[in-house]
């Protein structure tokens, strides 16, 4: 579904992304993983529209989608979601979806005079949307709760729930564990899954857990120093020599070699 070839991206005189090639397969979940700096979080950016390459190309489908910005993309099914939550913090659940999809007639000045009965139709349909998309992430009991009073894992099942609102093609997911409890990651994967399974949902996701990586990510990409190490099954990239110098240190390494 999405190759990327060659990607470079800079700042300065530091390579965050060096010559980074890769591929997602339509209907996977991807895992991409390094060590901090290994310049995962850029290569999203590209993608994604938040940022300008240096050189390479980005292909969704075989069109080049390279530099698109991220409106474009949005309507293309291309989503990410970000490390940090950004919800309007002082509306409801419910609100906060509701406002995701695009050129809805309440946006325009002069229909809200004039099309008054069209508007308030739109708005009980997605209303609708999103208490179905608030139920299959099992968080109905906070539709009305302001966005801003949820917990950190309760904002990454929104970010989830908005990707849903729309017709969503690829979503990519940044650290969708940070700062999330086990329980909570656990209703976060299990909806991973099920989007996945049931809906045909793509995923491409940053982490850190290897145990969550493990549960739901086939294939897996490593990044290290800006360009791809390696990539396969998950029980294949935590016994790869390489990777475990790289991505989870030399130490281990070590351990491994007097233990084994």
């Amino acid at each position: 579904m999405i190759r990327v070839e060659n990607i470079v991206k800079s700042f300065g005189g530091f390579r965050a992304v060096d010559g980074a090639t890769l591929e997602i397969a339509e209907g996977s979940i991807t895992g991409l993983i390094g060590p901090n700096g290994a310049g995962k979080t850029t290569l999203f950016n590209v993608i994604a529209g938040n940022l300008k390459s240096d050189s390479g190309q980005v292909l969704m489908g075989g069109e080049d989608i390279t530099g698109l910005p991220p409106h474009e993309l949005f309507h293309k099914g291309v989503l990410r979601t970000f490390q940090i939550a950004h919800e309007f913090f002082s509306m409801s659940v419910r609100e906060n979806l509701m406002m995701v999809p695009a050129g809805q007639s309440g946006e325009r000045l002069w229909k809200t005079w004039l099309n008054r009965r069209q508007i308030a139709a739109e708005e009980r349909k997605l209303a609708r949307k999103a208490d179905e998309v608030l139920e299959f992430l099992t968080i109905s009991h906070l539709a009305e709760e302001k966005a801003g009073n949820l917990s950190g894992g309760q904002k990454k099942l929104l970010e989830l729930g908005r990707t849903m609102m729309v017709d969503a093609k690829i979503v990519f997911l940044d650290e969708v564990g940070a700062g999330v409890n086990r329980t909570l990651l656990g209703t976060i994967g299990d909806a991973i899954v099920r989007l996945n399974t049931e809906r045909g949902y793509t995923f491409c996701l940053i982490e850190h857990d290897m145990d969550f990586i493990a549960r739901l990510c086939d294939p897996v990409i490593v990044m290290a120093e800006g360009h791809v190490l390696a990539e396969g099954k998950a029980d294949e990239i935590m016994q790869n020599e390489d990777v475990i110098e790289a991505y989870l240190g030399t130490g281990l390494k070590n351990k491994k070699a007097a233990t084994g």
